[in-house]
Order: C-alpha cells, then sequence, then structure tokens
C-alpha cells in the first residue's frame, strides 16, 4: 500500500477521540495479536477479574461500549486514533486516572514510592500505545503522547500520567506502555522510577 511507504511529513497525520471513529477503524487499529486480546481492558477489569476469564467477545463488547457516543463517560472518551491520510494507524489510552480501577486497585508501577490520592480524578492517565505494523518508527507514539497532553488540558485536567519503560525491545512490544524517551519529547518529566525498567512520568498544568 502506498501510504506504508511514506514518512510523515509526505501525509497527513490527525488525531480523533475514539468516541468520533467508527467501530470498524478501531477494530482496524487493534487488530494484531496483543492488542486485539487485551482489547485495552487490562486497567478497567473488575475485582476477581482476570483478561483471561474474560471472553474476547466480551473483552471486545466492553471496548466498544467505552468508545460509543452515547457513552456516559464520552466526554472524556477512552482514548485517541491516529489517522494518516485516512487509515486508522495508532492508538492511545487517556483517561482521568480514576477510571482506570485495576490501576488504581493495584498499579505498583503506578504508585510504589509515591504518595498520591489515587482518587484524584484531576489526575489523567496514559496507559497504553498501539502503532499498527508498516507505520512504526514515524512519530506517530510522539504524536499521539503530544494530542493526549493537549486533550487531558483541555477538558480540565491538572496532570497527566505516563507509566513507560526505560528501554525498548521485545518487551516494549509486548506491554505497550510506550517508551519513556517519547514521553520526555512531549515534555513530561521523570517523578518516579519503580524499578530498573519502569519510569513514571508527568506533565503538570
Amino acid at each position: 500500500m502506498p501510504g506504508r511507504t511514506r514518512q510523515l511529513e509526505d501525509a497527513t497525520l490527525t488525531i480523533r477521540p475514539a468516541n468520533e471513529v467508527s467501530w470498524a477503524d478501531l477494530r482496524t487499529v487493534l487488530s494484531s495479536t496483543a492488542p486485539a486480546h487485551c482489547q485495552c481492558q487490562r486497567y478497567k477489569l473488575l475485582p476477581k477479574e482476570c483478561v483471561v476469564s474474560l471472553s474476547s467477545d466480551v473483552r471486545a463488547d466492553r471496548f466498544r461500549t467505552q468508545t460509543e457516543p452515547g457513552h456516559a463517560d464520552a466526554e472524556s472518551t477512552t482514548g485517541l486514533v491516529a489517522y494518516l491520510d485516512d487509515e486508522p494507524v495508532g492508538w492511545c489510552a487517556v483517561e482521568p486516572r480514576t477510571s482506570y480501577v485495576g490501576l488504581v486497585r493495584g498499579g505498583r508501577v503506578a504508585w510504589t514510592g509515591r504518595q498520591e490520592d489515587r482518587h484524584d480524578d484531576s489526575v489523567w492517565a496514559v496507559t497504553c500505545f498501539f502503532t499498527r505494523p508498516g507505520f512504526r518508527r514515524r512519530g506517530i507514539s510522539r504524536a499521539l503522547t503530544v494530542a493526549a497532553v493537549r486533550y487531558a488540558r483541555e477538558r480540565g485536567a491538572r496532570a497527566v500520567e505516563g507509566y513507560p519503560l526505560t528501554t525498548g525491545g521485545a518487551v516494549a512490544d509486548e506491554l505497550h506502555v510506550g517508551l519513556a524517551s517519547t514521553f520526555v519529547a512531549a515534555g513530561f518529566r521523570e517523578v518516579s522510577r519503580p524499578s530498573n525498567r519502569r519510569a513514571v512520568v508527568r506533565v503538570d498544568f
């Protein structure tokens, strides 16, 4: 496909809230093995639930409900979708931190060594990125990060956090939490290092 060989400067990149795009486009972005398995539900699981305890159809149904225009939380949506020209190519999950019930309940990476009010809904979180194969290494994740900061700020957030890896490689591809360097390039600063390979980064407004 011609669009897959072009750099960002040769094409039009647009980013839209997930509740303003079609379900078909969302499915196109999250069609690879790991994203299709999770459906961005990892941090939204209820107590006693786990990804393997829910069928892929249930996870997909939840994701579809969360991204519908009429969803109760549609003003905050569940994420942003990147388009290269008119083709959906990337995803970024961003919401008030309290929307990620699993993150609030546990999430050792987010809370180790920090004194934070876990129930402060004015702090937003960027928890997941995915760029489709064939469109990677073109700055799409960075553009999504910048857009997530702007999106959260416009909706009243006082801060935005991320929980990225400090190094790349196979683990980064598996976890989809982003790289610290991507966040730093978008204006985040490191506020915690809960492990050798994970950091907490943040923008305060």
